[in-house]
């Protein structure tokens, strides 16, 4: 794990994209096409402006969450709409795989959505977020799920529940996840700090953020 710390969070903004830019620019100069996992959340929403005004061939670019709640596509809680509304609607027009499927319940839902995933893997450019908790994606400590999404055999999406989540969920797999060979994690505040240095002691049971530690890259300002 490597982390860059950054003197505000503008500074962070726009070293996080700039981190993403390059690796999809590198992806796209050996490959047909580049795959963007992303987070939900409000602290990456200044990224995902910042991305869409970047230099990039964004009609070989896909783009899908790295987690979903059950919730539909133009729900206020919806991950898609979120990336849709700050990142493609804002001018990066790229395809945007989305998790949730009308009509199905999230096991069944996990299920479609796995279908559509796995085809798009490996990643090319994982972009993560974290909880005080040191979930990421919706690797929850403790959730239903979590054993059978860690597990390196998992299919790519996999439902998630838990009695502190106020829908249910569904989220990319531990294997689907760090397929990819860039991983990036941005998180801002002491409360996070300390977080991500409690996790360096724990299991990726415990912390699940602590299954990419090998090779993910932490860009953090205060």
């Amino acid at each position: 794990m490597k982390l860059i710390e950054h003197p505000d969070r503008e500074a962070l903004t726009l070293a996080v994209a700039q981190h993403i830019t390059d690796a999809l620019g590198m992806a796209l100069n050996t490959r047909d096409r580049a795959v963007l996992c992303l987070p939900g959340g409000s602290t990456p929403l200044p990224v995902f402006k910042a991305l869409a005004a970047a230099r990039l061939d964004w009609g070989r670019v896909v783009v899908v969450p790295g987690d979903e709640r059950w919730v539909p596509a133009d729900h206020a809680r919806s991950n898609a709409r979120l990336i849709r509304r700050n990142l493609i609607d804002e001018g990066a027009a790229a395809e945007l795989v989305e998790l949730y499927t009308e009509g199905l319940d999230p096991d069944a839902g996990a299920a479609a959505a796995a279908e559509r995933v796995a085809p798009l893997l490996p990643l090319s450019v994982l972009m993560l977020g974290m909880g005080d908790d040191m979930h990421t994606a919706s690797l929850f400590p403790g959730a239903e799920g979590l054993a059978a999404a860690l597990a390196p055999d998992a299919p790519a999406v996999l439902p998630i529940r838990g009695e502190a989540l106020a829908e249910p969920r569904v989220t990319l797999s531990l294997p689907a996840l760090s397929s990819a060979p860039e991983a990036v994690l941005m998180i801002t505040g002491a409360d996070k700090r300390v977080a991500l240095d409690r996790a360096a002691g724990l299991s990726p049971e415990e912390a699940p953020i602590r299954a990419f530690w090998k090779g993910l890259v932490v860009h953090y300002a205060d």
